[in-house]
């Protein structure tokens, strides 16, 4: 109301001269207060403003060369349900040959713990990838809830499935498997060896060793898998690497750059891809206290060019079937290796595994705790330097005020300039 009462009081001049003057000195405060505020906004302008440009930037020069990410996507039918690990063979035919399907030879990088901070650059399997495999099977990585979705079994095996969708990125899924009268260490070999896979997953078309590492059983492979009639096959430059915490074991898989590996039109690149497990023994399910059988906490999403609704209905409909093949695959993988066949190469990497102890996991779970606890207090807090800014355009847009006019003008001014900034406040 001060703000019409200065406007009336402006038109009832007695001539156009002193109105049009006192006009000038009503506004002309305003107008500087919003270029000081604006100069002192971009003085001040955040890192992130820049974010928008740079990311249309970004998409519209990278088009061409990453189709794989350009569209939204999401998890086929089995790559929740079939524990989908990198593979590191050949092209098995049906007659039993070995057809090579990609022309690079692996690399043994035997200097491979020397270079860490090189692979984490380009995006290889590290203690952090460990982390965040730690937070998801104890259920405190600050994502939504899970979703229950599936209860099945049979005679030797059991399985529960979950599924939640995320702010950003494509659904996430969760399961349970747990496998009678099985070791951690042969369930362990038996996702890790593709060679034995091709006998039961015919999802899988195509498969190369790019790179591995003899101390820490990393590896970089290369491999295809078909999907149903209405999707083209999807290409996959995955890193995977096994951490051992007593008889518990923590595999990590996710796609990872590799400049080696050139980007076809087909098939599909799929850029982004996580597939996590842990593998630990458990009671069986006659519950006799003794450890005799194994589960299986398994965590995957990818974005691979299916809209997300068609791709949870797929998983949905298709993820018992797929999961059931498992169990059989597990059971002739026990009769072969009794049978004292040689380990495949890919076995003997699962064998090798950075280990960990107990102390590491409480350390992981007292510094997430701390860091918890350090974030609720700084929001607690307002910072003042935010406020900086503010109290130099109110502080100058009222000193230049006073110093135009210092009757019912000058008044105005200062409460509708006071009365902007308290709103701004009270939102803060």
């Amino acid at each position: 109301m001060g703000t019409v009462s200065v406007f009336l009081e402006i038109l009832t001049k007695p001539t156009f001269g002193e109105a049009f003057s006192e006009l000038m000195m009503f506004i002309t405060p305003l107008w500087v207060a919003v270029i000081v505020g604006v100069l002192v906004g971009w003085a001040w302008k955040p890192n992130w403003a820049n974010l928008g440009r740079e990311t249309l930037m970004d998409c519209s020069g990278s088009r061409d060369s990453t189709p794989a990410a350009s569209e939204p996507s999401s998890t086929a039918f089995a790559s929740i349900s079939s524990f989908q690990l990198p593979s590191c063979i050949s092209r098995i035919t049906n007659a039993g040959d070995q057809k090579d399907s990609f022309c690079l030879p692996p690399t043994l990088d035997s200097n491979c713990s020397s270079s860490d901070s090189e692979k984490e650059k380009r995006g290889f399997v590290t203690d952090e990838d460990l982390d965040h495999l730690y937070k998801l099977v104890e259920e405190k990585d600050g994502g939504p809830a899970w979703i229950h979705m599936m209860d099945r079994s049979t005679p030797t095996m059991g399985y529960q499935a979950w599924r939640r969708d995320p702010e950003i990125g494509p659904p996430q899924y969760r399961s349970r498997s747990v496998f009678e009268d099985a070791t951690p260490e042969m369930v362990r070999d038996f996702f890790w060896d593709d060679e034995f896979r091709s006998k039961w997953d015919d999802m899988l078309v195509s498969a190369a060793t790019m790179e591995e590492c003899p101390t820490t059983g990393t590896m970089v492979v290369h491999w295809v898998r078909k999907f149903p009639f209405f999707c083209s096959d999807r290409e996959y430059v995955i890193g995977r690497r096994i951490w051992e915490s007593g008889h518990s074991y923590y595999c990590v898989t996710k796609g990872v750059p590799y400049d080696s590996v050139p980007r076809k039109n087909k098939p599909r690149r799929v850029d982004l891809y996580y597939s996590s497990w842990c593998i630990r023994a458990v009671e069986p399910r006659k519950g006799d206290g003794k450890l005799t059988a194994c589960e299986v906490l398994l965590f995957h999403h990818e974005e691979m060019g299916i809209p997300w609704n068609i791709a949870k209905l797929g998983v949905k409909q298709g993820m018992w079937g797929t999961v059931k093949k498992i169990d059989p695959g597990l059971r002739a993988y026990q009769k072969e290796r009794a049978s004292g066949v040689p380990l495949s190469r890919c076995a003997f990497m699962a064998q090798i595994n950075t280990k960990v102890s107990a102390d590491y996991q409480r350390s992981l779970e007292k510094d997430r705790n701390e860091s918890s606890e350090l974030e609720t207090h700084n929001s607690s807090e307002k910072p003042l330097g935010n406020n900086i800014p503010k109290l130099l355009v109110v502080g100058g847009a009222i000193a230049l005020a006073c110093s135009l006019d210092r009757g019912l003008l000058t008044k105005a001014v200062i409460f509708g300039v006071g009365r902007r900034f308290a709103n701004i406040g009270r939102r803060l």
